[in-house]
């Protein structure tokens, strides 16, 4: 790579690289180009003389270093010719700081006190496990139990979460918008690794004007007949529902589709029609009543994901370690 310093003549061979000035108006002589160029330092050439001259010697900067005296030798002889500099003088048992070497040694401190900062920082991090986890999720339920824990394990950890169904939670973390995710029955992606967490049973419910109210359990085929109000397409209970729904080659009349959960209950209770919820998110309610499927086991398996190439940070190790801590929960029923 060539240095010319706006002269048509003067030209050094060089490793370092160029910025092209392509504007003449930024140009202050009659030269129209001219190459700009920024040497590069290579640190461990700066670690290998701030050692010597804090120490006095190459014989005690290897030793601290731990490495070979010709390989420090060689380093602060590459980094004075790099420069044209002369750094030490160096007499038979020892070594003097010239002008540059004092000032250079002056630079190295400051730069070598954010390496030990840096560092520092850096395993806090390791050690304590703080940042921000984000986590997206298909629900609550499940979140708020995990985080909990997660909490109580990692108390200076920020967290945040990200709500929506299960293959706009898959879109997070294959986006990098979240670091884990809880989510359910979506298509197999290569970039994404899944844990299983919980399996839950698919039930159905309806309010308190409907016949079913008092019953413990309905047929599939029953459920056929009914007008249903559902979640979004692409929702886990949805999509596991229709799946077994069409195996059984029976289809469902949708009247009402609302992409919350909170919004699907109170039109049921409205009596706008009936829905399906897995079990455990069904909450007690004096108008409602939950009621199993009795001929057809209708499940929905939960997951934990994250990118697979992110195995290794320390806040999803974190996060899948506080999972495989928790005991197993007991497995919730419609009653």
């Amino acid at each position: 790579m060539r240095l010319r310093l706006c002269s048509q003549s003067q030209t050094i061979t060089t490793s370092s690289f160029s910025a092209m000035v392509g504007n003449s108006n930024l140009l202050t002589n009659s030269y129209k180009k001219c190459e700009l160029f920024i040497m590069p330092i290579v640190f461990s050439q700066l670690r290998a003389f701030h050692t010597v001259a804090e120490q006095g010697g190459f014989t005690a900067a290897a030793r601290v270093l731990n490495v070979g005296q010709p390989t420090l030798t060689i380093q602060v002889k590459e980094l004075e010719e790099s420069y044209g500099v002369e750094l030490f003088i160096r007499r038979s048992r020892r070594i003097e700081l010239t002008d540059a070497g004092i000032q250079l040694l002056e630079i190295t401190r400051g730069v070598m006190k954010f390496c030990d900062e840096a560092h520092d920082l850096l395993t806090a991090y390791r050690q304590s496990t703080k940042g921000h986890l984000r986590l997206a999720t298909v629900g609550p339920f499940h979140a708020t139990e995990i985080l909990a824990a997660f909490k109580r394990n990692y108390p200076d950890m920020e967290i945040s979460t990200l709500l929506g169904n299960s293959q706009r939670t898959l879109e997070h973390i294959i986006n990098f918008e979240a670091e884990v995710a809880i989510l359910a029955h979506v298509p197999e992606d290569p970039r994404v690794e899944m844990v299983p967490y919980r399996t839950h049973r698919v039930i159905a419910f309806v309010n308190g004007d409907h016949p079913w109210f008092n019953r413990k359990s309905v047929s599939v085929r029953e459920l056929a007949t009914q007008p249903f109000v559902l979640r979004e397409r692409g929702s886990t209970t949805r999509r596991a529902f229709e799946a077994a729904m069409k195996e059984e080659g029976l289809t469902i009349k949708p009247v009402f589709e609302i992409e919350s959960r909170e919004g699907v209950w109170k039109a049921v209770e409205q009596g706008l029609g009936i829905s399906v919820v897995a079990d455990f998110e069904f909450v007690s309610h004096p108008n409602l009543r939950a009621i199993e499927i009795k001929d057809r086991m209708i499940t929905t398996q939960y997951s934990i994901a994250y990118r697979k190439e992110r195995v290794h940070s320390p806040i999803i190790k974190a996060f899948l370690a506080t999972v495989r801590a928790m005991k197993p929960t007991r497995q919730h029923r419609g009653t």
